[in-house]
C-alpha cells in the first residue's frame, strides 16, 4: 500500500479557536453546485429569493462533470431505459415511446446544452438519454446562474453550520482561510448531506443487513474510437452486446489469461456528442464508504489501476479500440451512495416499483432500482409498470428535526432501495428545484421550510414548467 492507512486507535484532538471571514448573507443559500444544487438555484431565483450558490471545485455540474457521470440517464416512463447514443441503434424490437416526468429547469438546462452543441435532445433513437459533452457542461451552468444573478463562490468546501436565533450560518474551508455565510434557508446539495448531519439530522447509510452502500466508479473517457468497426462485432455477435453492456466472452478470456482482475462482470459504454469518442462506465470498488477519506484514497488507487487494465483490454481485445487511449478521468471517482437524511417521510422501494403518488409531490421519477451489488458482482434492475411514474413528497427533503435545512438530491430520505432510482441526475435536479422553491417562499414569508403548505410549493413548480400530476 502507497496511501496513508487509517489509524489503528482513533484519537481525537483539540484545536485552537479561529476566526473567519463573514462573506456576506443571502435569503437562500445552496450549498453544492450539482444538478440538484443547480436546479434549487434556479428554483429559489425564479420564485423572486436573493440567491447564493457555493461549490467545492472550480466548476460546476457536480458528478456530472467531476465524476464524468455521462449521459445524463432516462426521465422518461417508457419500457426499456438506460440506453444511449449510438447504441440505440441495438434497441429490442419492443422499445416504447416515452414521456418525460420531469420537467421545469432541466429543461431549461437542456435547451441551453442543445443550442450550445453540448448535448443531444433526449428521444427514441437516444434511448431517451442525453449524451453530453462534459466541458461544455461547465460553461452552460455559468451563463444560466449569471443569467438568474445568483451569486456564486468557487473553491468551498462546506465543514459546518452554526444555528444562529434568526437564520443558519455555513462555515467553509477555502484558500483565504474559513469563510462563513448566513442564510434564511440553506438547501443541502452536497450529495452526501454534509449540511444535514453537522446541522443534527438523523440518517441511514448503506443496505440494512450490513451498510454497505452501492459501489463507487470511476468513469473515464476514450477517444480514436472506431464505432462502425464496434457496431459490426456488435451485430455480429448479438449474444456479447445487449444495449450498451456486455463483451463477457472477451472479458472472461482476458480474466483467465491474468489481463483482467475486475468486480465487474462486463463493460458499460456510453455515447458522447462527440464523434470517435465514447464514455466508460466499468470500473467498481467496493465495501468502500463515500463519507470515509481513507476509503476514498483507497478507491482512487484501485479505480486509477482497473481504469489501466480496461483500456489495455479495450485497445487489444475489442474491436474499435486498436487505436485508442483514455484522454480523460474523472476528477474524483464517483460515489453513488452515501448518507441519506431522515426527513418526515422516508421513502420506500415499494413506493417506487408500485408508482405511489403523494398529495403533496413536488417531484416525480421513472427510473427503474438499479442497485450495484455493494460487496461483488451483479447489478439488481426492477423497471416500474409501463407508462408509470412515482412521486416524491416535499416531507422527504424536510430533515426530521432541524430547521432552516432542506435537502435535495441523492441524499434525500428514502431506504436503500429507493435511493438507486431517484439518485439519478434528472431527478436529483427536480428534487433540487423543488427545495429551491420551497427555500424561496420561506425566506421571502418569514417562515420556516416546514410551515411552507405543499400546495404554495406546488402553485410556483407548476409556474416554473415542473412535471406534477
Amino acid at each position: 500500500m502507497s496511501h496513508l492507512l487509517p489509524p489503528r486507535v482513533p484519537r481525537s484532538v483539540e484545536l485552537p479557536p479561529r476566526r473567519a471571514l463573514h462573506a456576506g448573507t443571502t435569503q437562500v443559500l445552496v450549498v453544492g453546485g450539482g444538478p440538484a444544487g443547480i436546479g434549487a438555484a434556479l428554483g429559489a431565483a425564479n420564485a423572486g429569493a436573493e440567491v447564493a450558490l457555493v461549490e467545492r471545485y472550480g466548476f460546476l455540474g457536480g458528478n456530472a462533470t467531476a465524476a464524468l457521470v455521462m449521459p445524463l440517464m432516462s426521465f422518461h416512463n417508457e419500457v426499456k431505459q438506460a440506453v444511449a447514443g449510438d447504441a440505440a441503434r441495438l434497441l429490442p424490437p419492443d422499445h416504447g415511446e416515452g414521456e418525460p416526468v420531469v420537467g421545469g429547469v432541466l429543461w431549461v438546462l437542456l435547451d441551453h446544452l442543445v443550442r450550445a452543441g453540448a448535448a443531444i435532445r433526449p428521444s427514441l433513437d437516444t434511448g431517451y438519454t442525453v449524451p453530453f459533452d462534459a466541458e461544455l457542461f461547465k460553461l452552460v451552468v455559468y451563463e444560466l446562474l449569471e443569467t438568474h444573478e445568483v451569486r456564486t463562490l468557487l473553491h468551498a468546501f462546506a465543514s459546518g453550520v452554526v444555528a444562529l436565533p434568526d437564520r443558519a450560518r455555513a462555515v467553509f474551508e477555502t484558500k483565504s482561510g474559513p469563510v462563513v455565510i448566513d442564510a434564511d434557508v440553506i438547501v443541502d446539495c452536497t450529495g452526501d448531506g454534509d449540511i444535514a448531519a453537522a446541522a443534527g439530522a438523523a440518517y441511514d447509510i448503506g443496505r440494512p443487513e450490513d451498510g454497505w452502500t452501492q459501489p463507487m466508479t470511476l468513469m473515464f473517457r476514450m477517444v480514436r474510437f472506431d464505432h462502425e468497426e464496434f457496431a459490426a462485432y456488435a451485430r455480429a455477435h448479438p449474444d456479447q452486446w445487449k444495449g450498451v453492456h456486455g463483451l463477457w466472452d472477451l472479458i472472461r478470456a482476458a480474466t483467465d489469461a491474468g489481463e483482467l482482475d475486475l468486480p465487474r462482470e462486463d463493460m458499460l459504454f456510453f455515447a458522447t456528442p462527440n464523434d470517435g469518442e465514447v464514455a466508460v462506465n466499468s470500473t467498481r470498488v467496493t465495501e468502500v464508504l463515500g463519507t470515509s477519506v481513507w476509503d476514498l484514497t483507497r478507491a482512487e488507487f484501485a479505480a486509477h489501476r482497473q481504469m489501466a487494465q480496461i483500456a489495455r483490454f479495450l485497445r487489444e481485445r475489442v474491436p474499435g479500440f486498436a487505436d485508442s487511449y483514455a484522454v480523460q478521468s474523472g476528477v474524483q471517482v464517483g460515489v453513488r451512495e452515501t448518507r441519506r437524511i431522515t426527513g418526515e417521510y422516508l421513502l420506500t422501494g415499494e413506493d417506487v416499483l408500485t408508482a405511489r403518488t403523494f398529495d403533496d409531490a413536488v417531484a416525480r421519477g421513472a427510473y427503474p432500482v438499479d442497485i450495484h451489488n455493494p460487496s461483488g458482482r451483479g447489478t439488481t434492475l426492477k423497471r416500474l409498470p409501463r407508462g408509470e411514474s412515482y412521486d416524491i413528497p416535499l416531507r422527504c427533503l424536510l430533515p426530521r428535526g432541524v430547521d432552516r435545512v432542506l435537502v435535495a438530491g441523492r441524499c434525500i430520505s428514502g431506504d436503500h432501495v429507493a435511493h438507486s432510482s431517484y439518485r439519478v441526475m434528472p431527478i436529483s435536479m427536480a428534487t433540487g428545484q423543488a427545495a429551491g422553491v420551497c427555500a424561496a417562499l420561506a425566506a421571502t414569508r418569514g417562515r420556516r421550510p416546514r410551515d411552507i403548505p405543499a400546495g404554495a410549493v406546488q402553485r410556483e413548480l407548476r409556474a416554473q414548467g415542473a412535471s406534477l400530476r
